[in-house]
């Protein structure tokens, strides 16, 4: 094997899509999949490369410092791609110590371990920290986030991976640690944890159930199809420029109430339902505590730099997402279990 990576958090949604791309299209690497499988976490996610030889999963959680240190020691790692947090805005605002825990000591346990391993010697090594376009704030109505905007992260959850990216800058200031870090905006599709917005309504269109909104609405996102993520990612790691910063949009924003309809226009085409028929399931729900306006992310350095762009668009992203949960029942159901609906009714009341 030419390369030892361990990609944390691999079992998760986008770590799911980023440890089957590099075990497919890198045979010659060993990928050592580590994740503490979580609510979020599914084995099920990659059933498909359990017979794969440059593959392996290990069950661990970033935050035991000493079972990471001895895991390190072991595999030897040239390479860490950091995707293991907890990223769900409402939970953090439920339980903020959960998200320092794992984001930020979880996070420097890690870089703790990379850097007792190799400080002599970092030729050809490399620390890939994944974060949020969340630790940027919020934006107006007008302009976009830059690699360069400064940090000014409102809620638990953007606050520890603000937190968890000065770490990795400030090891590789003093350490010397090499490392790379993006920053990302809303994903969506395959294998994504029914919490989060898409497949949380998807799942709720197929059970004619609410559409808890928001407030108005009217908050704005840019979205990002998480295969095009994953093959940024793939770009970033092997020719991404060490100590740089590089944010990953989808060049698209969408108001919240005007993605749902397109959402629910799709649903009822997909299920041969009469149109309009999901839109009545919208229901106002009491806005969170500290949600940000807008977020848009100004993805242009890493299309310059390393050629890298989306693959489609977000229309064509939403259909091949919502097919994909619609011919994978079994999976939905899955992971609708009892903690995840009792988390549901009280998060939703």
């Amino acid at each position: 094997m030419s390369k030892k990576i361990i990609i944390t958090g691999g079992a998760g949604f986008i770590g799911s899509h980023v440890v089957r791309l590099f075990v497919n299209k890198y045979p010659e690497y060993e990928i050592i999949n580590l994740d503490s499988l979580t609510y979020a976490g599914n084995l099920h996610n990659l059933k498909d490369l359990e017979s794969n030889e440059n593959y392996k999963f290990i069950k661990g959680d970033i935050t035991d410092e000493s079972f990471v240190n001895d895991l390190f020691s072991k595999v030897k790692p040239d390479g860490v791609i950091h995707l293991a947090a907890e990223s769900h805005v409402d939970r953090s605002i439920t339980d903020p110590l959960a998200f320092a825990k794992t984001n930020v000591l979880g996070t420097m346990i890690l870089l703790n371990a990379f850097k007792n391993l190799w400080s002599d010697n970092w030729e050809n090594k490399i620390f890939y920290h994944i974060s949020t376009d969340e630790v940027y704030g919020s934006l107006g109505k007008e302009g976009l986030f830059l690699e360069t905007t400064p940090y000014s992260p409102n809620s638990p959850y953007s606050a520890s991976k603000a937190s968890s990216d000065h770490f990795v800058r400030a090891y590789g200031e003093t350490y010397n640690l090499p490392y790379v870090i993006s920053n990302c905006s809303n994903n969506y599709g395959s294998y994504q944890f029914p919490e989060k917005l898409i497949p949380l309504f998807i799942n709720n269109i197929i059970n004619n159930k609410s559409l808890p909104v928001y407030g108005d609405g009217n908050y704005t996102r840019d979205w990002l199809y998480v295969v095009d993520h994953a093959i940024a990612i793939d770009l970033i790691f092997h020719k991404g420029v060490l100590t740089e910063t590089y944010n990953i949009g989808g060049f698209n924003e969408w108001k919240n109430i005007d993605l749902v309809k397109l959402l629910c226009q799709q649903m009822d085409i997909k299920l041969n339902r009469k149109q309009g028929t999901s839109e009545k399931l919208i229901t106002y729900v009491k806005d969170r505590p500290g949600h940000d306006l807008r977020y848009a992310i100004d993805a242009s350095k890493i299309n310059k730099a390393l050629g890298w762009e989306p693959s489609v668009t977000f229309e064509e992203g939403l259909s091949k997402t919502i097919d994909w949960y619609l011919e994978n029942n079994e999976w939905l159901d899955n992971v609708n279990s009892s903690a995840y609906k009792n988390y549901y009714k009280e998060q939703y009341k």
